[in-house]
C-alpha cells in the first residue's frame, strides 16, 4: 500500500480467523523512550523499553503482515485528518481539555503543520518550563500504549467499538481513533460509556468468534456493565446472539485481557492457558457465563468453561495449551503473552518466538513453524503453507505487556 496515498477500504470483521484482507498498525515511536522507572507504572508499564531493540522486533512483526494484507499505520491516517481544519481544532481542544493544557498551547498546536501535530499529538509536548526534576515533563502527555492498537478500537461486525478505557493515562488514544474511523473509514462507531459512564469495554477483551457469537473478558479492564451495554446493544438488533464471558483474575497484570489467556487459531483449534480451562490455581472459582439473546431476551447460564461453551454452541473446536504440559513453564510463557497468537486466516497466525514451549505445541498441532526474518526477507513464502505459525522475535516488545493480537486492529477480512 501506497503510504502517500492511502485509500480507506470497507470495514467489516465476522471472525477471528477469517483471510484477513486490512489490518490497523501504529509503530513504536519515541512516545516510548519518554517513560523512566518514575512514571513506567502510571504509564502501565512493568519496565523501560530498548527502543532500537523493539524498532527490530517490530520491523519483523510488521513485515509479515506488510507481506500478507493491506496495512494502514495510524500516523499516516492521522496526518490526513489534521489537514482538516474542523477536525484539527476538535482533537487539539479536546486532547488539552482531557490533559489540562491551556489555551496558549492550544493555540501553538493548531498552527502547527499536519505531520508535525500527528508527531506531538502522539509523541507528546514538553513542558518548556520544565524543573529537570519533576515527573510531569510533558503538558501534552505521550501516549505510550498506541501500539498496541488493539484496546482502545476494535472492529465489531461492520462498526468499530471506540472503547472506554479503564485507566486515564489511555483515555486519549480514543480521541486518535475516533477520528480515525469516523472521518477516514466512514464508519458507524459504538461507546459504552456514552450509555454508562461508568461502563468499560477494551479491544483486548472482545473476541468475534462469529456472526451471532462475541467471547469477552471480564477483569479489571472491561466491567460487567460493558459487557451489559454489547448485551443490550445487540439484543435490540438481533433475533438470535450470544455472548460467553469469562472472568479473569485482577492480578497479576498478565491476565489485563481475555486474549492473554485464549485466542482463536483458525475454525476448529484455540490457544489457551491450561488453568483457564480447568478452573485451578489463579482461575480458581472465576466464572464462565453463556448470555444468550433471544427475540430480544436475555438470559445468563454458568458453563464449565470457554471450550466447553464453545461445544455447546455447535463448535467443534480442539485446544493447544500455551506452554506445553508443565504448569510452572504455562505461567512463564502465559507472562509474555504466549497466548497472544493473532490470525491472518484460518490456522495461519503469528505470535513471539520467545515462548518456545507453546511453539513446540503448536508444531505438535500441526503448524508449520515459520521464522519471521525469512518471511520478510522472502526467502521463505508463508502463502505456500496450509497451516503455520509466523514466530517473530520478542525480547523487548513483550515487556510492554502485549502480544501479536493486542498490536493489530483488523479492519477487513473474508
Amino acid at each position: 500500500m501506497d503510504r502517500k496515498n492511502i485509500k480507506p477500504c470497507k470495514v467489516d470483521v465476522s471472525s477471528e480467523t477469517g483471510r484477513l484482507r486490512a489490518v490497523l498498525l501504529h509503530r513504536p515511536g519515541v512516545e516510548i523512550e519518554r517513560m523512566t522507572p518514575l512514571n513506567a507504572a502510571h504509564a502501565l508499564y512493568s519496565d523501560i523499553l530498548n527502543k532500537p531493540i523493539v524498532d527490530n522486533e517490530y520491523a519483523n512483526f510488521s513485515g509479515v503482515l506488510e507481506k500478507w494484507t493491506d496495512v494502514y499505520y495510524v500516523e499516516d491516517i492521522l496526518e490526513e485528518l489534521l489537514k482538516d481544519n474542523d477536525i484539527r481544532r476538535h482533537l487539539v481542544e479536546e486532547s488539552c481539555d482531557m490533559d489540562n493544557c491551556d489555551d496558549d498551547l492550544s493555540d501553538e498546536l493548531m498552527e502547527l503543520p499536519a505531520d508535525e501535530l500527528a508527531r506531538v499529538l502522539v509523541e507528546g509536548y514538553e513542558d518548556p518550563h520544565w524543573d529537570c526534576v519533576s515527573e510531569d515533563r510533558y503538558l501534552l502527555k505521550p501516549l505510550y500504549n498506541l501500539f498496541f492498537t488493539r484496546d482502545a478500537s476494535s472492529t465489531v461486525y461492520n462498526r468499530v467499538l471506540v472503547n472506554s478505557m479503564s485507566f486515564e493515562v489511555r483515555e486519549r488514544e480514543t480521541l486518535i481513533y475516533e477520528a480515525i474511523f469516523r472521518h477516514f473509514f466512514k464508519v458507524d462507531t459504538l461507546n459504552a460509556m456514552a450509555w454508562d459512564r461508568d461502563a468499560r469495554t477494551e479491544g483486548g477483551d472482545v473476541q468475534i468468534a462469529g456472526p451471532d457469537l462475541l467471547c469477552i473478558g471480564q477483569g479489571i479492564r472491561t466491567n460487567v456493565k460493558g459487557i451489559k451495554y454489547l448485551a443490550q446493544t445487540f439484543a435490540k438488533e438481533r433475533e438470535r446472539f450470544n455472548i460467553l464471558v469469562q472472568e479473569l483474575p485482577q492480578k497479576p497484570e498478565s491476565f489485563i485481557h481475555l486474549d492473554m489467556v485464549f485466542t482463536f487459531l483458525g475454525k476448529h483449534q484455540c490457544m489457551a492457558f491450561e488453568p483457564m480451562l480447568h478452573k485451578t490455581g489463579l482461575f480458581a472459582g472465576k466464572d464462565t457465563t453463556l448470555i444468550s439473546i433471544e427475540n430480544g431476551n436475555i438470559s445468563y447460564r454458568k458453563v464449565n468453561n470457554i471450550v466447553e461453551g464453545l461445544r455447546g454452541l455447535g463448535w467443534d473446536i480442539e485446544p493447544v495449551i500455551g506452554g506445553g504440559s508443565d504448569p510452572w513453564v504455562q505461567l512463564r510463557e502465559q507472562w509474555h503473552s504466549g497466548a497472544n497468537f493473532f490470525s491472518l486466516g484460518d490456522g495461519k497466525i503469528m505470535g513471539y518466538r520467545r515462548n518456545t514451549h507453546t511453539i513446540d505445541a503448536l508444531d505438535k498441532a500441526g503448524f508449520a513453524v515459520l521464522n519471521a526474518e525469512d518471511i520478510v526477507s522472502g526467502r521463505v513464502d508463508m502463502h505456500s503453507y496450509e497451516k503455520f505459525v509466523a514466530a517473530f522475535p520478542g525480547s523487548e516488545l513483550p515487556r510492554a505487556g502485549g502480544g501479536a493480537r493486542c498490536m493489530t486492529m483488523p479492519i477487513l477480512r473474508d
